[in-house]
């Protein structure tokens, strides 16, 4: 607790700020398969005031949502007074469903042309930070999981498809970071100094 105290702090007191001048803010967590999305946004959430911020977990979209990304997304962003931290986002559809096959191409290529705007036009803050990890390091975290007693249910059959794609995925992320200069890319090799540097990040991009 002592090292991330005073970050801890300043985040709990833009919390308010946001709950008391009706601010929107969306913090959202890419990365791929491992790489601590989760993890992070309980280090972010840890002492937070529940009335200040709602969190958005990762969920196997509906047919209904896949045929509407965008329009269903928007539905889902934070309340008047709120910071809603995002498990995976609407960026799924630049990411992986590409490669996996679960969107067509035109339904990537209108995301990819329709995202930005739509993002410029809602009246809320968008903090985007990408969460970084090597293909080693991907590999040894989900292995880990395979074989650790209390992380076991975090594996799934796409785990082992993500380290297979390492590469494709790369690509998907570059294109994604052309669409716009506000990703924040974050270290997550040592996962206590890369939970530190989120909050840090996060706390230097919410203006209220």
């Amino acid at each position: 607790m002592t090292n991330n105290y005073d970050l801890w702090v300043q985040l709990n007191q833009l919390a308010e700020d946001v709950n008391k001048t009706g601010k929107r803010v969306a913090v959202v967590l890419e990365g791929r398969d491992g790489a601590g999305k989760s993890g992070t946004i309980r280090e972010l959430t840890r002492y937070l005031p529940p009335y200040a911020y709602s969190v958005m977990q990762s969920f196997r979209p509906t047919e209904k949502m896949m045929n509407s990304w965008l329009s269903e997304w928007t539905k889902l962003m934070p309340r008047e007074g709120e910071i809603r931290f995002f498990d995976r986002s609407w960026y799924s559809r630049a990411l992986l469903q590409p490669i996996m096959g679960w969107c067509s191409d035109m339904q990537y290529l209108n995301f990819m042309n329709q995202v930005i705007a739509l993002e410029q036009s809602k009246d809320i803050q968008f903090s985007k930070i990408w969460l970084s990890v090597d293909e080693e390091k991907q590999r040894a975290l989900l292995d880990r999981r395979v074989n650790d007693p209390l992380r076991y249910w975090k594996f799934s059959p796409n785990d082992a498809k993500a380290v297979s794609k390492f590469d494709e995925l790369t690509k998907q992320k570059e294109a994604m970071f052309a669409l716009s200069n506000d990703w924040q890319i974050i270290d997550m090799t040592n996962k206590d100094e890369g939970r530190s540097q989120v909050i840090a990040t996060v706390n230097s991009l919410i203006e209220v």
